[in-house]
């Protein structure tokens, strides 16, 4: 994967459109070997604004060809279309009325091509992904969101003991979310039910709504998830998380606790928030398709947001020992 950044191409999907004014301006930018911070700092000493006051929705990879949406303020539109950078390219710029903000996107749409994938390997990649457009796929987090180093989620630990650091406060929540990633992958990992099933005491997450509640009718939730209406849930732990019942209950406390991030112990650093979530332990990947040329495989399908697709590609090839890496 990723021989080279076009076989990697990342389309980010907007939630909304910019409204054409305002006193912020929304850049579509195609970036290729480039991280979303990296283009977030030229975007600020471009328009001579503070880093922490440029938006955007999510972290895009690098070795890639992806395109997602900024907001810069303060900044002409028409300025902003004359920007030229090294693998960065200005697709448009419109004016809008507030900074554009973590999570505001609908999904991600991907176009990968894998290379030295043989006829073997593509046709149960092709097998295997009829599966998961029945079932879904587990919806851990990736290896990308847990650093280069993977030390991510032991930084943002430390951040809740209390011990010192000098991170802003971008990056503190961003590390604090790679622990919260660690504890919901290992509640899924320690989940052993099929994936199209739910039990008596889980969180349950209503697909369409996304409203969730515990399953106390297995007789009549059981059908809604074999269907792909409900889904089971893990915790992202935080200060103000629906708890499921039961055995359930036990079973996410365990990790919890050997995780030391049971609710009541939190020390939250100052000045973030940390109110916490329930996450599908599935996802069904959105238009997904597979392709088989001599060279490899194509593959296109979307994901809405925080799903990753590097984690669908070890689910198609079973490689997940193998460490299918981040760019």
């Amino acid at each position: 994967m990723r021989s080279l950044p076009e076989d990697f191409c990342v389309d980010e999907l907007p939630l909304y459109r910019p409204s054409g004014s305002g006193d912020h301006t929304f850049l579509h930018i195609e970036k290729r070997l480039r991280t979303t911070e990296d283009v977030a700092h030229l975007l600020a000493r471009f328009a001579g604004a503070r880093t922490r006051d440029v938006g955007y929705a999510g972290r895009k990879d690098r070795v890639a060809l992806t395109t997602q949406w900024y907001s810069v303020p303060g900044l002409d539109p028409q300025r902003a279309r004359e920007l030229e950078m090294p693998g960065v390219r200005v697709l448009d710029a419109i004016r809008h009325g507030h900074k554009l903000r973590t999570g505001h996107l609908s999904g991600n749409r991907f176009r990968i091509f894998l290379r030295e994938v043989d006829a073997r390997q593509s046709e149960a990649a092709i097998r295997r992904l009829e599966e998961i457009r029945r079932i879904g796929m587990p919806n851990r987090f990736g290896v990308q969101r847990f650093g280069r180093d993977g030390e991510n989620a032991e930084r943002g630990r430390r951040l809740l003991r209390g011990e010192r650091s000098r991170e802003d406060r971008r990056n503190a929540r961003f590390l604090l979310s790679a622990l919260q990633a660690e504890v919901f992958n290992a509640v899924l990992e320690d989940r052993t039910a099929s994936l199209d099933t739910v039990d008596v005491g889980e969180v349950a997450m209503v697909h369409a709504s996304g409203g969730c509640f515990v399953v106390e009718d297995l007789a009549r939730e059981a059908p809604r998830a074999a269907v792909f209406e409900i889904s089971a849930t893990g915790p992202i732990f935080g200060t103000k998380v629906l708890e499921a019942a039961g055995e359930a209950r036990l079973r996410e406390h365990r990790l919890l606790e050997r995780f030391e991030v049971l609710p009541e112990d939190l020390r939250v650093p100052r000045g973030i928030r940390l109110r916490g979530a329930r996450r599908a332990l599935r996802v069904r990947p959105g238009a997904a398709t597979a392709e088989r040329y001599d060279d490899g495989l194509l593959l296109r399908f979307s994901l809405p947001p925080g799903s990753y697709a590097t984690v669908l590609i070890e689910e198609i090839l079973d490689s997940r020992d193998r460490a299918v890496q981040p760019g």
